[in-house]
């Protein structure tokens, strides 16, 4: 096993990190290029039997993630432009898919933890699903500066949930690459305290995550040389960020929950008043 020194670590994740988040930027604001620049990356599938083979588990993953994202490119272009794009994709079921996707991809991991016996994540996992803020309440496409991102009203506390939770998963299911998944983590985190908005974390989680699998899909293992942490694993920590990962899920869940009844009473009573 190749030692990678703390200092290369820090440059390229910090290197990485700052790519991201230049990349989602981008994508916030040059919708047309980022539109056909996502579907030029549907074509590059071939490529993904080159590094997956017969992983069906990996091939699956990348298309559950790229199709979804050149979907959510698509909604935005038509929510953008008024008077113009496809009326249908204006509608509210759109959320409700986009719901269901980023649903399954929790799922699908949550299920991995499950066969790789990390019972204490896979039930934080469930929860954090559970937790997800249902369309289209709290789903819209912005119209604020005019980028029509997508925007999901999630607290905060959930985005930091999911992180801890997802982090669990990939320093189980793949130490390798827990360097380069703490990156596409990360960002969504930094973009939306810089921009003090929560609102916009899944617009960047949509776009990191998108371009993390096309890089790994198309060009092999390029994260090991510089970024590989298979060092990093402990086996003793493992169930210990499921403990934690879980009482920060039921914690976070019993809070959720009591804010939904709250706000459902509150309306209730507005009604009868």
């Amino acid at each position: 096993m190749k030692t990678i020194p703390w200092w290369q670590y820090l440059l390229s994740m910090t290197a990485y990190i700052a790519i991201l988040y230049l990349l989602v930027e981008l994508a916030r604001k040059y919708l047309k290029t980022t539109t056909v620049i996502g579907i030029l990356a549907v074509l590059a599938f071939p490529l993904w039997f080159k590094t997956f083979g017969d992983n069906w588990f990996r091939l699956g993953k990348v298309l559950l993630v790229v199709i979804p994202t050149c979907f959510v490119n698509i909604c935005r272009m038509s929510n953008k432009y008024k008077g113009k794009g496809i009326e249908a994709l204006k509608r509210n079921w759109v959320f409700w898919v986009l719901y269901v996707v980023l649903f399954l991809n929790i799922l699908e991991a949550s299920i991995k933890d499950l066969t790789l016996g990390n019972y204490l994540n896979f039930a934080a996992g469930m929860l954090c699903a559970i937790t997800i803020p249902l369309p289209p309440k709290y789903w819209k496409f912005g119209s604020k500066e005019g980028w029509a991102e997508l925007i999901c009203d999630i607290p905060l506390m959930w985005c930091l949930f999911y992180t801890t939770w997802n982090a669990g998963f990939v320093y189980d299911e793949n130490t390798g690459y827990f360097a380069s998944s703490i990156c596409i983590l990360i960002v969504p985190e930094i973009y939306s305290l810089i921009r003090k908005r929560s609102d916009l974390w899944l617009h960047a989680r949509v776009y990191t995550l998108a371009i993390h699998i096309f890089i790994r899909a198309t060009f092999g293992d390029i994260f090991a040389p510089i970024m590989g942490s298979d060092a990093w694993r402990n086996e003793s920590i493992i169930p210990i960020i499921g403990m934690f990962n879980l009482v920060f899920g039921i914690i976070y869940t019993i809070w959720w929950f009591k804010k939904i009844s709250s706000e459902k009473n509150k309306n209730m009573n507005t009604l009868t008043a």
